[in-house]
């Protein structure tokens, strides 16, 4: 959520760079400032009543103390409308910040300075590409019909347990699954983040401090009874953690990673590009997560988009980095980088990981704080990556390690599956 501070002095800045987003935000930042004034008017009332209630109640004491009783029956009878106007005040403080409230959370984060404009997908900025695409022999095959060849992945059975978008691993296409959760938790761990095991579910504040409500109710799974949502990612569980934490400046930064099955209805999702394990309703994914000082969250950003570079170099697919335009960048972020690796037997490219940086926007929704060098409270800025998502990785080495004769596994994975050929 931005902050009021920020939007009130930064207003013209604001509105610009949400016009990145093809968002005209003029009427909702000036409706946010009018609202702004309009609680801080009441609350300077509210609070001039209550010390003018107080010194009346004070001076009550004192002429009951020396005997002026008849007088201060008199000035009991000012408290009740104190008390009355009071009431009054506050119910209309907490209507204000409702409203005021209700208007913040339907405003994106902020884009950076170097997130290009556009409109969809189509005007993504590629900054970077990596490995050379291989050319597949006579009959190369998609995923899916080489999971089911090699009886790895059981499409019908999952659509048989669940419905569509569940799939069921079997056998050697199980263990290559577990081999590159194990693989991508070793790489991070080994890079200073520490493994956590958390939750599958989180509660409706959870939701809201990692901006998935009320931006994205129609994509998460809701346990109406309990009103518990299943995590579309471990970045929700993750970074709650922190939710109304004041952190020490030297425990910044602080890196996490996990392992979790995410859960996403992908609502009106079809056609061939959602075929097999392109687009499921749950899927496996491991996660990095920072929490950073402001100065240095860019360099961390940095940093994480580095090692996913290291994970796909190891496991030899080819692949490129976007720089998301406004109009794919997700309500939250500030900037995104993607990551996507190429599919030569579908010839294009699937997206596998968004690193992104959320600035304050996340750490003001769950106060999460630091202490800063004059023993201020601070907002910390928070990130977030895949490292990896597993479903297109997994689409991706099957369809680029095929040969006439079987699957290769990459080398860096066979001392996590125990075979280096599916055959």
């Amino acid at each position: 959520m931005l902050q009021i501070p920020y939007i009130r002095e930064n207003k013209a800045l604001v509105i610009s760079r949400l016009a990145k987003r093809n968002i005209d935000a003029t009427e909702t930042v000036n409706a946010v400032i009018v609202l702004d004034e309009e609680r801080r008017a009441l609350q300077t009332e509210l609070d001039n009543t209550l010390a003018e209630s107080n010194a009346i109640s004070k001076e009550i004491g004192v002429l009951y103390t020396s005997g002026q009783a008849e007088k201060a029956k008199g000035l009991k009878a000012k408290t009740s409308e104190f008390k009355e106007t009071t009431k009054t005040l506050n119910e209309a403080l907490n209507a204000k910040i409702e409203a005021l409230n209700a208007l913040l959370y339907t405003l994106p984060n902020v884009p950076n300075a170097t997130v290009p404009a556009g409109n969809t997908d189509e005007d993504n900025v590629e900054i970077f590409r990596e490995g050379a695409i291989p050319t597949l022999f006579d009959g190369a095959l998609p995923h899916w019909e080489l999971a089911k060849k090699y009886d790895l992945i059981d499409f019908e059975l999952g659509t048989k347990i669940a419905g569509a978008g569940f799939p069921v691993y079997k056998g050697k296409g199980a263990r290559l699954q577990r081999a590159l959760i194990a693989y991508f938790l070793d790489k991070n761990t080994a890079a200073g983040y520490t493994e956590y095991q958390l939750p599958h579910l989180v509660n409706e504040a959870s939701a809201f401090g990692t901006g998935q409500l009320p931006d994205k109710e129609g994509q998460m799974y809701h346990v109406t009874e309990d009103n518990l949502y299943l995590i579309p990612t471990a970045e929700v569980p993750g970074t709650n953690i922190f939710r109304d934490v004041v952190l020490n400046a030297d425990e910044l930064p602080v890196g996490i990673t996990g392992y979790t099955p995410c859960f996403r209805r992908e609502a009106g999702s079809y056609g061939a590009h959602v075929r097999g394990l392109n687009r499921l309703h749950q899927f496996d994914k491991v996660e990095i997560l920072r929490v950073e000082h402001p100065d240095n969250s860019y360099k961390a950003l940095d940093g994480m988009v580095e090692h996913v570079k290291d994970l796909l170099q190891e496991l030899k697919l080819p692949y490129r980095i976007l720089r998301l335009c406004g109009g794919d960048l997700g309500f939250t972020s500030a900037l995104t980088f993607d990551f996507e690796v190429f599919s030569t037997a579908q010839d294009r490219w699937l997206e596998i990981s968004s690193i992104s940086n959320f600035e304050t926007f996340q750490a003001n929704r769950l106060k999460l704080r630091f202490k800063n060098s004059d023993g201020k409270n601070e907002l910390a800025h928070t990130l977030n990556g895949s490292s990896l998502a597993l479903p297109r990785v997994l689409a991706g080495i099957l369809e680029n390690y095929q040969t006439e004769k079987g699957i290769e596994i990459p080398e860096v994975l066979i001392p996590y599956t125990g075979f280096s050929i599916i055959d």
